[in-house]
């Protein structure tokens, strides 16, 4: 079995991987083609390229990068074209992988595509669900209310396999090692948590704003102390944006140290994106913030989504709040930590909604069993004499 796999991403990257070790349990001798990092490569893959060409957010960083895009997707599209697979699946990105899908869809009009984490289309550019009929015959989701909005929109077939945190260790551990109750460290102190994100745009544009959050918990007479974990690849970078706080934060870096921090911290301030979901899996009461660039800011009534959380999404109410652009305030977020980290009405209705979260997205199968199923169910329909 020829597998053409395109991951855009380090979450992508894994996503595949899981996906490509569960057909290799089913289906001796599979081989791989195409894009993707340390996790896929680690399965067979012999990326055509260093995918983290590929790692970019909004629209300027886009336009600054598109002659190298084109070119890596010219590059991609004639590899897989060339090695002929028996599947394409494409994960994440869509702005790198879907133009990929649809130059071999053109060359190999009888090649099944399926692709993996749904496009969007639900928060904007809608008439995208309608467009991937000519190019993608499955879509595999990654959050539960996304099939019936595909079937709304006229997209194609689409199934939701389950999300990747929901299996994960070390969230687990987190999660079974927290307790409703309120905890202070061994000086009285309660935690609150910064997480500005890995991006360096990201994190230049929020820091100063948590500066201000954590400046003004201080002067209200908080006992509190502040983690700040983050990636390693961004750890100079964070302790020279913060070198001349007045209150410093604790830098950490690594896995093991992240996840310590969810399982300590009472409540959290964090840039809009896949952390707001895994606070939220793991039961850290949060607020959501974020700044996006300025051609965003001004396609905003393109935006049909009324929020930007993925854990509101799914509960179908405001269970996160949310600061964006010009209403981001570090006294407001330093507000929202105070009512958080203690045991107030406001703290219990957002561990309500993290339950409520966590209960639909549970599957019975982890994500990439259910995934391998239905790449499998595609290939065997595939066969000659099959309709």
């Amino acid at each position: 079995m020829k597998i053409a796999i395109v991951a855009g991403e380090v979450s992508g990257d894994l996503l595949g991987a899981d996906l490509v070790d569960a057909l290799k349990r089913r289906h001796a001798g599979i081989e791989l083609v195409g894009v993707g990092g340390d996790a896929l490569e680690a399965q067979g893959l012999k990326s055509l390229f260093d995918f983290s060409e590929l790692s970019i957010m909004g629209i300027t960083q886009v336009l600054k990068k598109l002659p190298k895009l084109v070119a890596r997707i010219r590059q991609t599209t004639a590899a897989i074209i060339a090695a002929k697979p028996d599947i394409l699946v494409v994960i994440d990105s869509p702005d790198f992988t879907h133009r990929v899908a649809k130059r071999v869809r053109q060359a190999l009009p009888g090649l099944p595509v399926v692709n993996y984490v749904c496009p969007s289309v639900w928060a904007w550019k809608e008439y995208r669900a309608q467009q991937m009929l000519g190019y993608v015959d499955h879509v595999l989701a990654v959050l539960p209310f996304e099939p019936a909005v595909m079937e709304q929109l006229g997209g194609p077939q689409t199934t939701y396999v389950g999300h990747r945190l929901t299996a994960d260790a070390d969230l687990i551990a987190a999660r079974h090692g927290r307790s409703e109750k309120l905890k202070t460290d061994a000086e009285g102190r309660k935690t609150i948590m910064l997480l500005p994100g890995s991006r360096p745009s990201e994190i230049t544009k929020l820091l100063p704003y948590f500066r201000d959050a954590v400046n003004e918990l201080v002067a209200r007479g908080g006992t509190m102390r502040f983690l700040m974990p983050t990636v390693s690849r961004r750890e100079s970078m964070v302790r020279d944006l913060v070198k001349d706080w007045e209150t410093k934060p604790e830098i950490l870096t690594g896995n093991e140290q992240k996840w310590r921090a969810f399982a300590q911290a009472d409540a959290a301030m964090a840039a809009s994106g896949t952390v707001i979901l895994e606070l939220a899996l793991t039961g850290v009461p949060t607020v959501s913030v974020y700044k996006t660039d300025w051609i965003i800011t001004m396609m905003t009534r393109r935006i049909k989504t009324w929020t930007g959380a993925i854990p509101n999404l799914i509960a179908d109410y405001a269970v996160v709040p949310e600061y964006i652009n010009e209403v981001v305030r570090g006294a407001s977020l330093a507000r929202w930590m105070e009512r958080l980290s203690s045991d107030t009405l406001q703290r219990r209705a957002m561990l309500e909604g993290f339950e409520l979260v966590w209960n639909r997205m549970q599957t019975e199968r982890p994500p990439g069993e259910k995934a391998a199923d239905i790449i499998l169910d595609i290939l065997d329909k595939k066969k000659p004499g099959r309709l």
